[in-house]
Order: structure tokens, then C-alpha cells, then sequence
């Protein structure tokens, strides 16, 4: 005769796997057009060069809007002139240390003054100074230009500097008493 023991184990295990925190992101960044036209007023060339927000920039921005620092009402747009085909922006750069660069001042006037339009509810945000760029009459020997950048004073050394862009291919520009620099700056903030 047989006799069969049977023992018998169930086992249940169960796990869960997720992000434990949510995550957020923005993306910020600008897009710079330079115009320049001549004295006979028809259209010598085009630049479009996307911009670096340097350090001081993004750091302008967070206190601003999330630790009550006073907000700059007022933005300037300069010009640059860089140590020829050398020119480099850097995230550390500010308007008193910018060792790729140089601020091009061969123009009337001072730094000109960057009329914004309404930013858009759209994702991303934009905003922009196209329908009045800033407009540089180009005196002296004139000289070359390499890029532009958005700053919060209108000459000197002591504001922010919030973002500066230097010409891709083919490089600095050589512009000529009489040539106007028509200049426009486009902003987006995107959620990622």
C-alpha cells in the first residue's frame, strides 16, 4: 500500500516601480538677426545665430520671478567684435569679463534699446523686438562685427548681461561707415 503526502506552498510577491518625484524642465533660448543694409539702402547680408543664456542671464531670471529681485524693465542690445575668428561666448561671461570677446562701438549713439512686443500663452512662450529692431548707423572706420548681446544697462560694465551669440559660417562681417545694422532678438521659454 501507498501513501502519498503532498505538501503544498503558495507564494506571493508583488512589486511597484516609479519615479518617485515629478520632474519639470524649461528650456530657454533666443535667436538673433542681424541686417545689415548699406548707404544705398539695398541689403548687403544676413546673419541668424542662436544665442547662449549665460550663467548671469539665467540667474537674472529665477530671482526675478521666484525671489522678488527688481525686475530690469528695460533691455539694451550691443554689438561684438571678437580677436578676429576667435570669438567665444562663455556661460561665465558677464558685461565686466568676457575674454572671448569685445564690445563693437564703431556706431552712433549707445547700446539701443530692445522694444518687446506681448509675449504669447503659447508653449513655448515667445517674445521679440521685430516689428522695431534696434538700428545701429555704423560710423568711424567701421570695422568688423561678430555677433550681438542683450544686456540690462546701456553702456558700461556694471549691469547683466543676459545672452550674447556669435556669427556661425562665415565669421565676423565687415561693415563700413553708412551701413546700417538692423538687429531683432526672438526669446522662447519652452516646457520640456
Amino acid at each position: 500500500m501507498f501513501n502519498n503526502l503532498a505538501k503544498s506552498t503558495d507564494t506571493v510577491s508583488s512589486g511597484l516601480v516609479c519615479g518617485t518625484k515629478p520632474e519639470a524642465k524649461a528650456r530657454a533660448g533666443g535667436v538673433y538677426k542681424v541686417q545689415c543694409v548699406g548707404a544705398d539702402g539695398h541689403v548687403k547680408w544676413e546673419e541668424k545665430m542662436h544665442n547662449l543664456v549665460v550663467n548671469q542671464g539665467l540667474q537674472n531670471m529665477v530671482a526675478t520671478y521666484l525671489d522678488a529681485a527688481t525686475q530690469t524693465t528695460t533691455w539694451y542690445l550691443g554689438l561684438i567684435t571678437g580677436p578676429g575668428s576667435g570669438t567665444t561666448i562663455a556661460a561665465g561671461d558677464t558685461l565686466a569679463s568676457h575674454a572671448g570677446w569685445t564690445e563693437f562701438t564703431n556706431y552712433t549713439g549707445t547700446r539701443k534699446t530692445a522694444v518687446f512686443g506681448t509675449a504669447t500663452t503659447a508653449d513655448p512662450s515667445v517674445i521679440d523686438n521685430t516689428a522695431s529692431p534696434a538700428s545701429f548707423g555704423i560710423t568711424g572706420a567701421g570695422g568688423n562685427v561678430a555677433g550681438a548681446f542683450l544686456a540690462s544697462v546701456t553702456s558700461g560694465t556694471s549691469g547683466i548681461l543676459f545672452s550674447a551669440s556669435d556669427f556661425q559660417s562665415p565669421g565676423d562681417r565687415v561693415v563700413v561707415t553708412g551701413d546700417t545694422l538692423n538687429v531683432s532678438y526672438t526669446f522662447s521659454l519652452d516646457a520640456v
